[in-house]
């Protein structure tokens, strides 16, 4: 089936197909010409894959974060980002990246922080000189934190494969590496906007305004302590958390910053219901795909074919690194983890490699995928928003995908940074 599988899935990506499709259909395919299995077992494990109650947080943090993105929030956040770092060289590019920081750990999605406080500053940053495609590129590398800095849908899902890491400890790994790619970001933007003379016009605010607008911002990023604080100690299941979060995100919303009404609630329900869908489409989708490669034995099969090799641990990190930036060209992080991690998992906790830092590892390299052409999603929210073409967009980005790699290699091999955390806080 394998050899009808893959140059089927291939074709449809290439026709333009969305990612659940094109997996759903190669695996008919597939299972049409190659197989005696009836085409219903493609439905069957679809349910079969989404039929999880880990899986119940996904639309209840969508939802949270659909929330917590009203107007109110978001430009609490973005002030407070501008607040701390506005009156420096390329200022709002800093306000856009520190404040994509704090959106993360509200959305979980790079796409959430790229659509929401992204755009806005974009108009932000042309408004005061900067070049728009130069802004666009800015805002899809620092939205990269999104499935990073905790809480992330992307770990969620990355536990569900892996029995040897639990979301709380993924949770707290990727705060730190999420914070080494701000910085790179930051220091990226810092380079080329010395180089073209991007300035700010504002002073530092007095420090009892910074204090002001923090306090100001504080319920907003107080989601994140209550999320992974809770899960620490036991007080909630990341399931639970997650319809915590939701209620967390209505009070703060309404009785806070007064920026939602109940009767705006079921048009927010829905939002979050087709996210949602299409987040689990996928999802089961990828399900069905990795269940033709298990029944085709190519997990077993490369994983035997790599512990042969007799590899160390840092070389297979390298070879990991390279597969998956690959691979990221043309699947989402979603169904890559859902394919890849049943396979590699296992082998890197053999070559004795610590689980969270290797789920970080994953993580952040399916995420650059969203950064690179031919699908790279973020290219293509950001070239909406900004009426640009894709292609302008990447003519900019090669600073930030030198900042980018630059942090992966980091991560790579610097494994306290995925690890520390997680090892003082308990988990």
């Amino acid at each position: 089936m394998a050899e009808i599988l893959f140059p089927a899935l291939f074709v449809l990506l290439a026709l333009g197909l969305p990612v659940a499709f094109a997996m759903a259909i190669s695996v008919f395919v597939a299972l049409s010409f190659g197989s005696s299995y009836p085409n219903i077992v493609v439905v069957k494990e679809m349910f079969s894959g989404l039929d999880s109650f880990p899986l119940l947080a996904v639309p209840f943090f969508i939802l949270a974060a659909e929330i917590m993105t009203a107007g109110a929030v978001t430009l609490a956040l973005l002030r407070l980002a501008q607040s701390l770092v506005g009156h420096l060289r390329g200022g709002l590019g800093h306000a856009n990246v520190v404040s994509s920081a704090m959106f993360a750990g509200i959305s979980g999605s790079a796409l959430a922080d790229a659509a929401g406080p992204g755009a806005m500053m974009i108009r932000m940053m042309e408004r005061g000189g900067y070049d728009r495609a130069y802004a666009g590129a800015l805002t899809i590398a620092s939205a990269v934190v999104g499935p990073i800095i905790p809480p992330s849908i992307t770990m969620i899902i990355y536990a569900m494969q892996d029995q040897e890491v639990s979301v709380g400890s993924l949770f707290m790994a990727g705060v730190l590496p999420g914070i080494l790619i701000t910085v790179m970001v930051l220091l990226a933007n810092a380079h080329v906007s010395r180089r073209r003379g991007y300035a700010s016009g504002e002073a530092m605010p007095p420090l009892s305004e910074i204090g002001r607008i923090a306090l100001h911002a504080f319920p907003a990023l107080l989601l994140i302590v209550l999320i992974v604080g809770g899960i620490r100690f036991g007080i909630f299941t990341p399931t639970e958390a997650s319809v915590i979060a939701v209620f967390y995100a209505l009070f703060v919303a309404i009785f806070v910053y007064r920026s939602f009404r109940l009767r705006d609630l079921p048009d927010t329900i829905l939002r979050a219901a087709i996210v949602s869908g299409a987040v689990l489409l996928i999802l089961g989708a990828a399900r069905a795909f990795a269940w033709v490669l298990i029944i085709e034995g190519i997990p077993q099969m490369l994983a035997e074919t790599i512990i042969a090799w007799d590899l160390s641990p840092i070389v297979f990190l390298l070879a990991v690194n390279a597969l998956l930036l690959i691979f990221g060209l043309f699947m989402d992080p979603l169904p890559g983890v859902m394919i890849l991690v049943p396979i590699l998992a296992p082998i890197s906790f053999a070559l004795g490699i610590d689980p969270d830092h290797f789920a970080i590892i994953v993580i952040v390299n399916l995420t650059l995928g969203l950064t690179t052409p031919p699908v790279g999603s973020l290219i293509f929210v950001v070239s909406s928003a900004v009426s640009l073409k894709p292609t302008t967009l990447v003519r900019e980005m090669p600073p930030f995908f030198l900042a980018l790699a630059v942090a992966l290699l980091a991560i790579t091999f610097v494994p306290g940074l995925s690890t520390w955390l997680p090892r003082v806080s308990g988990f």
